[in-house]
C-alpha cells in the first residue's frame, strides 16, 4: 500500500457481531459508606465485588438488553480482561451509537451499590470505528446515560488532559502498529511514562477512578456507511471554513472506461500493425528511461502502454523482456499466449534478469520455467553465488516438484560443494510450517537421484557414500549441540569449560577425534575431515560459549571453525553472501580490496558454523597497543616505508577499509563498534556479528558511513595522501557495485519470503532501503561527489566539531 492510499471497510459490509473487551478499573474507590449512618467511625476499608453494566443505545435509545461482566474482587486493581459479545451487529451501527458503561458494587448485600459510569461514542468525529485501548474517566456515583449527546461523557474534557492522556494516546496509537517498535528506544519511553504515572498519581492522589476497554480491531480502518447507501453523506458544514472528509467507496476499483480503452489498444487485430511500428525520438527516450528503472520500480498505465505498443520494435533488447513481462495482463488468455510466444523469440537475456523473473512479482509458470532455462547457462561458481536465493524463491513456485526444484537437484548432482550447500539450505527451512512440504519433497528429489548415482570411472564416489557423507554432516552437528548443552551446565569460569571440552572429546565422545570415515567439511565440502584435535579446541568467552573447534583433514592439514548454539545466523550468512558476491563484481573489474568473506552456514534457526580466520578486534588492538600502526609494525615493519610499515601492508589496510566502508553503507550494517571490527596480521581489516542490516541499529543517530577515528589515524590523518588514496578505492568500488544494483536487488527481493528477522519485518521497506543506497538517480560522475561528501561527513563527525548532528554521530563510537 502507497503513503497515498487510504484502504478502509464499510460498517454496513461487517456481519459481525460488536465485540469488545473490558479490561480493568485504575484509581482508588471511594470510601465505603457506613452500614450505621448515626455512628461517627472512619470509614471501613473497602472490599467490594465489582462488575460492569454494558448497554448499547442508538441515537439516545437502548438497542439490545444489557450485558453484565463476571464478578471481581481482587483489589486494590480491578482486572476483568473479559471478552463481552453483543447480539448486536457492526453493519446495524449508526453515527451515534453509544457504549454505555455502569460499575456496580455488590458487596453490601442484597442492595447494588453504585461506583459511577461513563458512555463512549463507538464512531469518532471523522466517522471511523474506535480500535485499541480507550480510558474513560467514570462519573462518581452516577449511572451511564446513553441519551444524545450524553451527560456523562468517558472522554476527559481537552482543558483537564495532561501529559499523561497525550501518552496514552500515543501508547494505544503503538499497540495498533502505527507508531514504529524500536526496542531500546520503547523500553526508555515505557520506563519515563511510568516515572510520569506516578508522579501524576502522587499529584492528584488518585482521586479519579477510570475504566479501560479494549475496542476490537481490522485489518483496515473501519469507516461509517448506512446499509443501502451508495456514497458517505458528509456532516453538515458549518459557517466556518471546515475540512469535510468523504470516503469513496470505488477507490482503488478499475476505471471501467479506462479498462475498455485499454482492452481495444491492446487489441490482437492491431498485431499486424504493432509489428511495424517504429518509436519516436521522444518516445524512444521514454523508453530507455523506463528500461533503467530498478526491478523494485513498478510501472504506470502509460509506461506500460508504450512498451506494449513497441513491443516487437524492442525484441533485440534483451533488458527490455522483464519490463514487458510486467506489462502483460495474464488474466487475458489470448494477451498472455502473444506475451509467451514474443518471451521465446526474445534476445536471450542475462542470469540477473532472469532472477527477476523467478521474484513473486511473475506467477507465470512458463516465464518461470523460461527463467530457469536461462539460469542453465551460469557456471556452478556463479550459481553458487545465488544458491541461497534461488532456494528461497521456491516458495515463489506454483508447484512443489517445479521446473527450478529439479534444476537446482540436476545441477547439484555433478557438484559435492552445490549438493551439500543446497541439502543445508532447504533443511534449515524444514523449520517453517508454512513451506515445510515443499521443501521437503526438494530434500527428497535431491537424496532419491542422489542415491541412484553410481561410482564414475574416474574414481568418483558412488551416490550411496556422497548422501551417508553429507548425512554424517547432521550427525556431527548434534553431537556438537549436545557438547554445548554439557560444557554450558559446567559451573565456573571459561577455563573450566575448555577443560570440560577436552575431557568430552577425549573421553566419552573420543570417536570424534577420529571420525571412522571421512566427512565432507560442511562450510567447505571440497575438504574432507576426519577428526577433532581436542588439544587446539576452545571456547570463546561470550553468553553463548561458543566452541572453537580445530578438525584434521584428510590431507594432513587443519581446518578451524566456531559452533554456535542458541543464534540465529541466517542473517550473517545472508550479508557474508553478500560480501562474497560483491568481491567477485569488484575482482571481474580487476579491483582486489583485499576483503575476508569467511564461510557462514546456518543448520538450523538457532545453530550453525563460522569459519575462524586468526586475528584481533580492534578494541584489543587499542588497548595493548594504543593504535592500529604500532600493531602493523609488530608484524611489517620497515623503517623506510609510510609510518614504519611496508607499503604492501598499508595499502592492504587502505583497500580493505574502503571495501568494507562501502559494502556496510550499501547494505546498511547497523551496530558497528570496536569489538566486531578484526584485523588481521596482513593488514586486511573485515566486520562481523551482522545482527543490524537495512538501515536498522541498536544506537541513535548512526553516521552514514562506518568508520571509526582510529582506521583515519592509521592512514596518517583525514590530510593525508594515502586517506585521498581511501577515498578513490572508495569512489571506484561504489561506482563498479552500482552497474551491478539490479542484481544485488533482485537477490533480496529472492529473500522477501524468507524468516531473517531484519528482511521478514517488512520487505517491502527494506528493499526500496536498500534501492536508495545505490542512488540511480545520478550519473557516475555525480556519484563520486556523492561519495566522497558522504566520507568527508562522517569523518568529520570523529574529530571535535562544535555542530550538535556531528556530536550524535561521534557519540555513536563510544
Amino acid at each position: 500500500m502507497t503513503g497515498n492510499e487510504f484502504r478502509f471497510f464499510l460498517s454496513c459490509d461487517i456481519n459481525l457481531p460488536v465485540t469488545f473487551r473490558v479490561e480493568r478499573l485504575e484509581g482508588n474507590l471511594p470510601p465505603a459508606k457506613s452500614s450505621d449512618p448515626e455512628t461517627d467511625s472512619a470509614p471501613e476499608e473497602r472490599r467490594a465485588e465489582l462488575f460492569v453494566e454494558c448497554a448499547l443505545y442508538i441515537d439516545g435509545a437502548p438497542f439490545g438488553l444489557p450485558t453484565r461482566t463476571r464478578l471481581e474482587s481482587a483489589g486494590p486493581s480491578y482486572c476483568w480482561s473479559e471478552l463481552i459479545t453483543l447480539s448486536t451487529k457492526y453493519r446495524d451501527l449508526t453515527a451515534h451509537s453509544q457504549l454505555a458503561l455502569t460499575v456496580w458494587d455488590v458487596s453490601r448485600g442484597k442492595e447494588e451499590e453504585l461506583i459511577g459510569g461513563a458512555t463512549i461514542l463507538l464512531f469518532n468525529r471523522k466517522k471511523q470505528l474506535k480500535t485499541g485501548k480507550q480510558k474513560l474517566r467514570l462519573w462518581l456515583g452516577k449511572e451511564a446515560d446513553g441519551s444524545f449527546p450524553t451527560t456523562t461523557p468517558g472522554k476527559v474534557p481537552r482543558h483537564e488532559r495532561g501529559e499523561l492522556e497525550r501518552l496514552e494516546k500515543l501508547v494505544n496509537k503503538y499497540e495498533r502498529g502505527q507508531i514504529l517498535h524500536v526496542d531500546w528506544l520503547d523500553r526508555i519511553t515505557f520506563k519515563a511514562m511510568e516515572q510520569i504515572r506516578e508522579r501524576e498519581s502522587s499529584k492528584n492522589g488518585n482521586s479519579k477512578l477510570y475504566l479501560i476497554v479494549d475496542f476490537s480491531g481490522f485489518e483496515h480502518r473501519v469507516v461509517f456507511q448506512e446499509s443501502g447507501a451508495n456514497f458517505l453523506l458528509p456532516s453538515p458544514i458549518a459557517s466556518t471554513n471546515e475540512i469535510v472528509n468523504v470516503w469513496d467507496p470505488e477507490m482503488g476499483k478499475i476505471n471501467p472506461s479506462e479498462h475498455k480503452q485499454l482492452k481495444l489498444a491492446r487489441s490482437l487485430t492491431r498485431g499486424i500493425i504493432d509489428r511495424d511500428l517504429k518509436p519516436s525520438s521522444n518516445e524512444r527516450k521514454s523508453i530507455q528511461r523506463i528500461l533503467k528503472y530498478p526491478p523494485t520500480r513498478s510501472l504506470s498505465g502509460d509506461e506500460r502502454q508504450l512498451l506494449w505498443k513497441f513491443r516487437f520494435s524492442l525484441m533485440s533488447e534483451k533488458r527490455a523482456l522483464t519490463k514487458f513481462l510486467r506489462c502483460v495482463e495474464w488474466s487475458d488468455i489470448q494477451e498472455a499466449k502473444q506475451a509467451l510466444e514474443l518471451m521465446h523469440k526474445w534476445e536471450t537475456i542475462d542470469v540477473c534478469d532472469a532472477l527477476e523473473l523467478l521474484s513473486p512479482v511473475f506467477e507465470s509458470e512458463e516465464v518461470r520455467a523460461y527463467a530457469v532455462s536461462v539460469l542453465e547457462r551460469a557456471d556452478d561458481e556463479e550459481l553458487q553465488c545465488y544458491l541461497l536465493q534461488l532456494v528461497q524463491a521456491l516458495r515463489f513456485e506454483r508447484s512443489d516438484k517445479s521446473r527450478l526444484s529439479h534444476f537446482l537437484v540436476q545441477r547439484a548432482l555433478h557438484n559435492i560443494e552445490l549438493a551439500s550447500f543446497l541439502r543445508w539450505y532447504v533443511a534449515v527451512e524444514l523449520h517453517d510450517p508454512a513451506y515445510a512440504k515443499r521443501f521437503y519433497c526438494t530434500y527428497e528429489i535431491l537424496e532419491e537421484n542422489m542415491m541412484k548415482l553410481t561410482a564414475g570411472v574416474n574414481g568418483d564416489q558412488d551416490g550411496f557414500k556422497l548422501w551417508h557423507g553429507l548425512v554424517r554432516q547432521t550427525e556431527l552437528t548434534a553431537q556438537l549441540c549436545s557438547i554445548m548443552r554439557d560444557v554450558r551446565n559446567v559451573r565456573g569460569n571459561t577455563q573450566k569449560k575448555i577443560e570440560k571440552l577436552r575431557q568430552l572429546l577425549s573421553g566419552l565422545l573420543s570417536e570424534l577425534t577420529y571420525f571412522e570415515e571421512a566427512i565432507p567439511s560442511p562450510l567447505a565440502p571440497g575438504v574432507l575431515i576426519v577428526g577433532i584435535v581436542p588439544a587446539e579446541s576452545s571456547i570463546f568467552k561470550s553468553a553463548l560459549h561458543p566452541l572453537r573447534l580445530t578438525f584434521r583433514t584428510e590431507n594432513g592439514e587443519s581446518c578451524k571453525i566456531i559452533f554456535k548454539k542458541g543464534d540465529d545466523i541466517r542473517q550473517d550468512q545472508l550479508v557474508v553472501q553478500m560480501v562474497w558476491l560483491m568481491d567477485r563484481l569488484l575482482k571481474l573489474e580487476n579491483l582486489d580490496l583485499h576483503l575476508t568473506p569467511y564461510k557462514v552456514l546456518a543448520t538450523g534457526q538457532d545453530e550453525g558454523m563460522l569459519e575462524f580466520i586468526p586475528s584481533r578486534s580492534l578494541a584489543q588492538i587499542l588497548s595493548e597497543h594504543r593504535s592500529i600502526t604500532s600493531y602493523l609494525q609488530k608484524f611489517h615493519p620497515d623503517e623506510h616505508g609510510p609510518f614504519g610499515i611496508t607499503a604492501t601492508c598499508l595499502e592492504t589496510f587502505i583497500k580493505s577499509c574502503a571495501g568494507y566502508s562501502v559494502i556496510t553503507y550499501i547494505l546498511g550494517i547497523g551496530d558497528r563498534h570496536l569489538d566486531n571490527l578484526l584485523l588481521r596480521d596482513d593488514g586486511r581489516l573485515f566486520h562481523v556479528d551482522f545482527g543490524f542490516i537495512l538501515g536498522k541499529d541498536p544506537k541513535p543517530f548512526p553516521p552514514p558511513m562506518k568508520l571509526c577515528k582510529e582506521m583515519v589515524e592509521a592512514m596518517g590523518g583525514a590530510e593525508s595522501q594515502y586517506y585521498t588514496r581511501f577515498k578513490s578505492y572508495c569512489c571506484e568500488a561504489y561506482n563498479i557495485l552500482r552497474k551491478s544494483s539490479n542484481l544485488i536487488l533482485n537477490l533480496f527481493h529472492l529473500m522477501a519470503g524468507s524468516n531473517i528477522p531484519d528482511i521478514a519485518s517488512d520487505p517491502e521497506k527494506g528493499i526500496l532501503k536498500l534501492q536508495e543506497k545505490f542512488r540511480l538517480d545520478l550519473d557516475d560522475e555525480a556519484c563520486i561527489h556523492f561519495f566522497q561528501d558522504l566520507i568527508n561527513e562522517s569523518v568529520s563527525a570523529l574529530f571535535p566539531q562544535m555542530v550538535e548532528t556531528i556530536h550524535r554521530w561521534a557519540q555513536y563510537w563510544r
